[in-house]
């Protein structure tokens, strides 16, 4: 599958550049294919055994799972190659977004003035999940090069290489899906104003504007440089997003000011604490009869416990250190302890709209949701590429 992206607004390669990124892609599809396959027969051939032995039970957590397996062969093969894979995704694109960077500057100050905004804000305190480590392993993180263009460049391109094409060809099959989801699924929603937390560079921003184009649409994140970028990215593209410097545990809206309020694979990357507030502040701004959705990582307690670690892997070694704690939680609990009636709650599982069409995501709006969410659907082993979301409607 591809991993060039399809909008202007992006750093051009070589043709080196290119098979380079290729050859990344094909080696995290090898590991995430064949090395987690070895894994996961060492895990239970070898170190599922090794631990009933010795505790008199099967592993029954990912903490336990990962106990059971550190120090296996292909727990360190797979581990290491990992490791050394995500490091040569942003080293694939780092030439040439230093080499495109004067050239992007100059495309995104032609549409300076195009329908939609940017607001950034000097004063604003960029928290320190943002800013003080690797996030990903992506050096620089998030504020790589200020408020330059450069971070969200080198996110972009650097996750078309990451996601192997499965993200779509302008990373957006996520938000595509799920707008396309909660459309065929609510038909008489007609949000009017969507809040986008943690929008990055707006990938994930853009099919919401697209499914509901006359709804205003804002995207919010606390890094200047992805929203600069993401900003010159949507007006290239023809759509008009609102991008403002902001964060999303202390939202500067008004009560009851939307419609929806959504994220994309947000959560795991906020403390405990930042997420509560987070529910809170989302629960604040909504309307009556207003949205909240999410779309993230399964949670734990839909995870059999090698699945559970084999999601939980980031945590420990790809630079995102609340990730385990956010899958450890329970989102309708949390939800409930934002505000939302337990009878407004649901979560369920869309297939990827770029890979099994609009048919599919209207069938599974339209289909029998009791048993969609779980084990075989939602892990990163499960059959085809499905996303995980649920949310709340406030009453």
């Amino acid at each position: 599958m591809t991993v060039e992206l399809k909008h202007p607004m992006k750093a051009q390669s070589t043709p080196d550049e290119v098979a380079r990124g290729r050859f990344v892609s094909g080696m995290r599809s090898l590991i995430l294919n064949d090395l987690a396959a070895d894994m996961k027969s060492a895990y239970e051939r070898r170190a599922a055994p090794a631990f009933r032995k010795e505790h008199g039970r099967d592993p029954e957590s990912s903490r336990e799972a990962h106990q059971a397996l550190r120090g296996d062969p292909a727990f360190n093969i797979y581990s290491a190659m990992r490791v050394q894979a995500q490091k040569m995704v942003w080293a694939s694109v780092a030439d040439s977004v230093e080499r495109e960077a004067e050239r992007l500057a100059a495309e995104a100050a032609k549409v300076a003035d195009a329908p939609g905004g940017l607001e950034l804000d000097p004063a604003l305190d960029v928290p320190r999940n943002v800013h003080a480590i690797d996030v990903h392993l992506m050096p620089g993180s998030y504020t790589r090069g200020a408020d330059s263009l450069e971070a969200g460049a080198v996110y972009d391109r650097g996750l078309a290489v990451f996601s192997m094409g499965l993200m779509g060809a302008n990373l957006d099959d996520i938000g595509l899906s799920m707008s396309q989801y909660i459309r065929q699924r609510f038909p008489d929603f007609a949000p009017q104003r969507i809040l986008d937390l943690g929008c990055t560079i707006g990938h994930n921003t853009l099919p919401w504007k697209q499914a509901y184009p006359a709804a205003e649409v804002i995207a919010i994140d606390a890094a200047p440089g992805p929203l600069a970028y993401g900003s010159a990215r949507a007006k290239m593209q023809g759509q008009e997003v609102q991008f403002r410097q902001m964060c999303a545990d202390d939202l500067a809206f008004e009560d009851g000011s939307f419609d929806v309020v959504w994220s994309s694979m947000f959560l795991h990357e906020l403390s405990k604490k930042q997420r509560a507030k987070v529910f809170e502040e989302a629960f604040r701004v909504l309307k009556p009869g207003g949205l909240m959705l999410h779309m993230e990582l399964p949670p734990n307690e839909q995870m059999g416990a090698f699945d559970g670690f084999y999601l939980d892997w980031d945590s420990y070694y790809n630079n995102e250190p609340y990730y385990k704690g956010y899958r450890d939680e329970v989102p309708r609990e949390l939800c409930a302890r934002a505000g939302f009636g337990e009878a407004d709650y649901f979560d369920f599982v869309v297939p990827s709209i770029g890979i099994y069409g609009e048919a599919a995501v209207a069938d599974a709006a339209h289909g029998d949701r009791a048993e969609a969410v779980g084990q075989q659907t939602t892990g990163r082993l499960a059959e085809g590429v499905m996303w995980y979301g649920f949310g709340a409607f406030k009453r």
